[in-house]
């Protein structure tokens, strides 16, 4: 993949936590191109190092050794200043809690970045996420007015209101049932169809993992293999090989 078409790029990324015999390799020398315009989502074993890695990618860690690049940038090497800037305005974030201002309305969450950016919000281009996320007649709510669903479907807006570089979700789905799951994943999906965005996603459920066009699998901090095109199926049948526990892909309850 030529760098013109990489969103992020991570080259031999190490990730260490302690010192001497008790030091733990979280991340062991992963090297991995996300391509603009593409959906990937990234699996492995509870204690793979899957989060770690989104971590680092995001620059919301640093790695010990290795290169990280958002575009031409080395986040691994920017002043803390510096990356705070550029995940603010380069970068959009979808986490597992929903991470909404209980205080504020759903339209105000969603503009919040910019609000606290200073900057005011392309109107056009907010009504189009606004319509895609489907909650037109609930932008006037607070969180608590809202399902789970709503509430990480107004996350995934507020991510995209700046137009990011690169959306990155940890575990989107983690507090939703089956429906808003869907719900959810559908409009990641249709951010990359019809938005060109670029987004990275950590899962542990396969049938998450079926809506990217490519899933990367980490084990023992290192990366095992890849699958384009993925099925729930597929994925499935991969993550069994690399944790064959009797409960392996299915959601935590």
């Amino acid at each position: 993949m030529s760098s013109g078409d990489v969103a992020v790029r991570a080259v031999e990324v190490w990730k260490r936590y302690g010192k001497g015999s008790t030091q733990v390799d979280a991340l062991a020398g992963v090297s991995a191109d996300f391509g603009k315009g593409r959906f990937t989502a990234i699996m492995g074993p509870s204690g793979s190092g899957k989060s770690t890695l989104l971590h680092c990618l995001a620059g919301l860690d640093r790695p010990s050794d290795g290169t990280v690049l958002l575009g031409d940038v080395d986040l691994a090497r920017l002043p803390d200043k510096q990356l705070t800037q550029l995940r603010r305005d380069r970068i959009g974030f979808v986490f597992q809690a929903f991470n909404l201002v209980p205080t504020l309305s759903a339209l105000e969450n969603i503009t919040l970045p910019l609000d606290l950016a200073g900057r005011k919000p392309d109107q056009d281009w907010l009504a189009t996420v606004i319509d895609a996320i489907g909650l037109s007649d609930r932008l006037g709510h607070r969180p608590s007015q809202l399902s789970g669903g709503q509430q990480q479907r107004v996350a995934c807006a507020r991510a995209l209101t700046s137009r990011p570089e690169v959306v990155f979700a940890d575990e989107p789905t983690g507090n939703l049932d089956s429906r808003s799951s869907a719900d959810v994943l559908d409009f990641l999906h249709r951010s990359v169809r019809e938005f060109d965005q670029t987004v990275v996603m950590v899962t542990h459920d396969p049938t998450a993992a079926s809506y990217a066009d490519r899933v990367l699998f980490l084990a023992d901090g290192e990366l095992q293999s890849e699958l384009t095109d993925p099925t729930a199926e597929s994925v499935l049948d991969r993550m069994k090989q690399l944790d064959p526990g009797p409960n392996v892909g299915e959601p935590v309850r």
